[in-house]
């Protein structure tokens, strides 16, 4: 299904009887209405970066729900989109944290690097956010949250915003590092987000253990 090691990794998974309804629905929803992302990018995030190579995890909600906006990897958004509020947001971070000027929206690079962009829920109607939230999806993506803290190799799991940090309780295993702070959305930003320095906090972690670092 998705073509590296993940497919070994969610083998079971794959078999589960609430996952063949989230495919049945999802592929009934494709042909009737106006879904994002794109249907050749609902994994692209796991295409984009291997089990084996996930070094980081930053946990979004849904995707994006406007035209042109989604591309399967957590807020991110195809060139010649007008950014969104939260994308400006980390990269302003970014900017404060480790001085970096960022203005590329697509973020398939640092999935290249290790960064696994991974929304909680795959796919949105149109226009409709969260629409897709109760059809399965979370089931799947908090198993490939568990399956992530099952690695030998520490991992960093980036979780900003209630939503994403009600999933530590599924990073049990001690090698790994958890960042959590507020969301990076506007009504969220000033209430921790800023100042967090994931960005540097992650690279430091990486370092010290043997780790390539990211090129944010």
């Amino acid at each position: 299904m998705i073509g590296n090691d993940w497919d070994n990794v969610l083998a079971e998974e794959y078999k589960k009887e609430y996952f063949l309804k989230i495919k049945e629905l999802v592929r009934n929803e494709y042909k009737n209405k106006i879904i994002f992302p794109p249907a050749n990018k609902v994994f692209y995030a796991f295409r984009e970066t291997s089990y084996q190579n996930t070094k980081v995890v930053i946990l979004g909600q849904d995707p994006y729900h406007g035209v042109g906006e989604a591309n399967g990897l957590c807020f991110s958004v195809n060139e010649g989109i007008n950014m969104p509020p939260s994308l400006k947001n980390i990269f302003k971070e970014l900017y404060d944290d480790l001085g970096i000027v960022r203005t590329s929206t697509d973020l398939s690079d640092w999935a290249k690097s290790g960064v696994l962009l991974l929304n909680s829920v795959l796919t949105v109607e149109k226009d409709k956010p969260a629409s897709h939230k109760f059809i399965g999806w979370e089931e799947f993506t908090d198993s490939v949250i568990k399956k992530l803290n099952e690695k030998m190799e520490p991992v960093v799991f980036i979780l900003w915003g209630n939503f994403a940090k009600s999933k530590i309780k599924y990073i049990t295993n001690p090698r790994h590092l958890v960042i959590s702070s507020s969301h990076p959305s506007p009504f969220s930003v000033n209430y921790g987000f800023f100042g967090s320095k994931p960005f540097s906090k992650t690279n430091a972690f990486l370092k010290k253990n043997n780790l390539k670092e990211i090129e944010w």
